[in-house]
């Protein structure tokens, strides 16, 4: 059931009524005792949607997740393999030459 506000116009009372959907809007200020009372028209209460499960995805069962995990593992690119250092000859760039600038084994 909604929540309504209704404003009196004798004496500007405000209050809010739970009532049903069906109900005829409240003439009557339980205030000053006239009948000056009408419904506002509100934007209505806002709806905050905080925490998992309101997406689709949120949803999906064991059986889906596992498959899904399978074929991106299966699409991915192969990792890199992993350098043992003798496959290089030194020319990458990277400063692990052990040769010294003049011609050396840079032990002193």
């Amino acid at each position: 059931m909604p929540t309504y506000d209704y404003i009196c116009d004798g004496c500007a009372h405000e209050f809010e009524s739970y009532e049903s959907i069906k109900a005829d809007p409240q003439k009557h200020c339980p205030k000053c005792e006239t009948d000056q009372l009408r419904r506002k028209i509100g934007g209505g209460g806002a709806i905050l949607f905080k925490g998992s499960g309101f997406y689709i995805t949120d949803y999906r069962s064991d059986s889906y997740n596992k498959a899904a995990k399978a074929d991106s593992a299966s699409s991915a690119p192969p990792p890199p393999a992993a350098s043992s250092g003798s496959s290089s000859s030194g020319s990458s760039g990277s400063g692990s030459s052990s040769s010294s600038p003049s011609g050396g084994s840079g032990k002193s």
